[in-house]
């Protein structure tokens, strides 16, 4: 509803861990627990975990994830035949890689070395949950703008240098995706 509900031992107002987890799951618990500083109060808002959309950090994440995995599936159509290995994506030719929207996630993508660095060194993992959370902005950005403008799509059935340079950015997007939330305990979904 809503209202925050305010626990007291000795009222018997709350809620424990287990029925939390129970209803939400473990690893929506774990990701919006990592989202906040040690020292900052836990509000748990059940609407808003179990809904689907960006203002549901777990649920953006993972459909990052999960869509970038949809791309891969239909590329495999629009190609078939080609080898989309990681083999054949790292020769891919990244210079194609050309909008400001591609060229601002491959810069983010470069800090995620730095940013799991820093959230070890100062023991604060919501670095890593802020930072999976705007990296999956950024793919979503870049997925509307191709929904807008076919030329901006990943799949590009007439390109297919482009095709492959697109799909290695957004294999690497999946990569990080998938390592950032195993770092935080939170097991990333092939598809929703």
């Amino acid at each position: 509803n809503g209202e925050p509900v305010k626990m007291s031992k000795r009222a018997g107002t709350f809620v424990t861990l287990r029925d939390v987890v129970e209803r939400v799951g473990k690893d929506v618990v774990r990701f919006i627990m990592l989202t906040r500083k040690n020292d900052a109060a836990l509000e748990f808002d059940f609407a808003k975990v179990t809904e689907q959309s960006k203002d549901n950090p777990v649920f953006y994440v993972q459909y990052a994830h999960a869509r970038i995995n949809s791309v891969f599936r239909q590329a495999a159509e629009a190609f078939p035949g080609q080898d989309l290995s990681e083999n054949t994506l790292s020769s891919a030719d990244l210079s194609l890689l050309s909008t400001e929207e591609e060229k601002l996630l491959v810069r983010r993508m470069a800090e995620w070395p730095r940013i799991v660095e820093q959230a070890a060194i100062a023991h604060e993992p919501h670095r890593i949950a802020f930072f999976l959370t705007e990296i999956a902005a950024e793919f979503h950005a870049l997925w509307n703008k191709g929904r807008d403008n076919t030329a901006l799509r990943f799949i590009v059935a007439d390109d297919l240098p482009a095709t492959l340079a697109r799909l290695a950015m957004i294999r690497a997007v999946a990569t990080v995706i998938a390592s950032g939330l195993e770092v935080l305990g939170v097991t990333p979904v092939e598809e929703m």
